[in-house]
C-alpha cells in the first residue's frame, strides 16, 4: 500500500514544503517595529511604541510614565540618533512630502505629525492611532531607523515647522521589533 501512495504524496509533500518556506519566510520576519522612548538630561519620560503596518496606515500604540500632566507634542523625526541636548540629533520633523507643519487630521501636514500625547495626573499615558502614508520599511515614506520625540509642551498644530511644543522630553530609535 506505501508504495502505491508514496508517489501521490510526493507531490503534496513538495508543495506543501514550497509553500512553507514561502510562509516561513513571511512569518520569519519581524512583525513591526518598536521605539523604546528614554528620557532626555534633566527629564524622567519614558516609554514603549509599536508600529504595525496595516494596509496603507502604520496602527500606532504606546505606553508612557514619568511625564507631567497634561498634553505633549508627539512626533515622528527624520533622524536615528537621540543624542546631542535635548535629542537635537533627531533632526527635524519626518516630512518626506514637504507639507507645512499641521494636525495629522487635516489634509497637509508633517508625516512625523502625530495626534497629541495627555498624561493623567499620575504622569502616565497610552497613545493609539492609525496613520495613513507612513510605511515600516525604508521606502521615503519608511520610518524605520527614525526618531520618536515626545516634547515638554503641547503642539499647537499652527506654529512653522515644530509647533512651539518646546524640546524633547524623551526620544528613542524606531527598529525592528526583537
Amino acid at each position: 500500500m506505501l508504495k502505491r501512495t508514496l508517489p501521490l504524496l510526493l507531490p503534496l509533500g513538495l508543495a506543501l514544503f514550497l509553500s512553507g518556506c514561502g510562509l516561513a519566510t513571511h512569518f520569519g520576519s519581524p512583525a513591526g517595529l518598536q521605539a523604546a522612548l528614554k528620557p532626555t538630561k534633566g527629564n524622567q519620560a519614558s516609554g514603549l511604541m509599536t508600529f504595525r503596518q496595516q494596509g496603507n496606515e502604520v496602527l500606532i500604540q504606546g505606553t508612557f510614565s514619568g511625564l507631567t500632566p497634561g498634553a505633549h507634542g508627539l512626533h515622528i523625526h527624520e533622524g536615528g540618533d537621540c543624542g546631542g541636548s535635548a535629542a537635537r540629533n533627531a533632526g527635524g520633523h519626518f516630512n518626506p512630502t514637504g507639507a507645512r507643519h499641521g494636525s495629522p487630521a487635516s489634509p497637509s501636514h508633517h508625516l512625523g505629525d502625530l495626534p497629541m500625547l495627555t498624561a493623567g495626573q499620575n504622569g502616565s499615558a497610552r497613545f493609539q492611532a492609525r496613520m495613513p502614508g507612513l510605511t515600516l520599511d525604508n521606502a521615503p515614506t519608511g520610518i524605520r531607523g527614525r526618531t520618536v520625540i515626545v516634547t515638554e509642551r503641547p503642539d499647537d498644530f499652527t506654529t512653522q515647522p515644530t509647533g512651539n511644543s518646546g524640546p524633547a522630553v524623551s526620544c528613542g530609535v524606531i527598529r525592528p521589533e526583537p
